[in-house]
């Protein structure tokens, strides 16, 4: 029987420090956090590591779920927690995170899973909890570098529902949620790490 190789992300090994870093600061006391598309589930394990206080949630829809437990067996770590089946659109498996972390995202999904996904927030986090929401986001209607441009036409011609969303249409979306913006951090290669906090 031939062996199935591990899957790899090479944007998840370029931008898992910057995001730390953000993590580092909003991330202070011990919580249960719900990361929404744990993709490969490297972020996952890094993160993991690196915040031993916090007990890390992976999720993902059910295709990519063979892949992040591979990463989760091999790293065995002990707050790090086999993944959920997760689709944005249907019924959520958690109904209480003390924070919720996702990376690269919104642009993929249609914007009707994006409403799901800030709806699903405002449902799950606990008061005083913060969500984390990394990509890149336009402003004002406009893209912040050419480059984002390029990658919200190759977006677009793969799945018309995708795309870089607007920071203004997301702020909508978190403000019926009930959730309040706390920061908007600048990441390398233009993207941000926006993160709004249930009161």
């Amino acid at each position: 029987m031939m062996s199935v190789a591990k899957p790899y992300s090479e944007s998840c090994e370029q931008n898992r420090d910057p995001i730390l870093g953000v993590l580092r600061q909003v991330l202070t006391e011990p919580a249960e956090l719900l990361e929404i598309g744990s993709g490969t589930g490297q972020h996952a394990v890094y993160f993991g590591r690196a915040l031993p206080h916090v007990t890390w949630q992976t999720s993902d829809r059910a295709e990519y779920l063979p892949g992040i437990r591979m990463w989760l067996a091999e790293a065995a770590l002990p707050n790090v927690r086999e993944p959920l089946e997760l689709d944005v659109a249907g019924d959520w498996p958690m109904s209480r995170a003390d924070a919720v972390y996702s990376a690269n995202t919104a642009h993929i999904m249609s914007w009707a899973q994006v409403e799901c996904l800030f709806a699903g927030v405002g449902r799950v986090l606990s008061s005083g909890g913060s969500f984390c929401l990394y990509g890149p986001f336009n402003y004002g209607g406009r893209f912040t570098s050419e480059s984002n441009a390029r990658f919200d036409a190759w977006l677009k011609a793969r799945d018309p529902l995708s795309g870089v969303r607007d920071f203004e249409a997301l702020e909508k979306l978190a403000e019926a949620a009930g959730l309040r913006l706390l920061n908007d951090f600048p990441m390398p290669a233009n993207n941000r790490t926006l993160v709004w906090r249930r009161d």
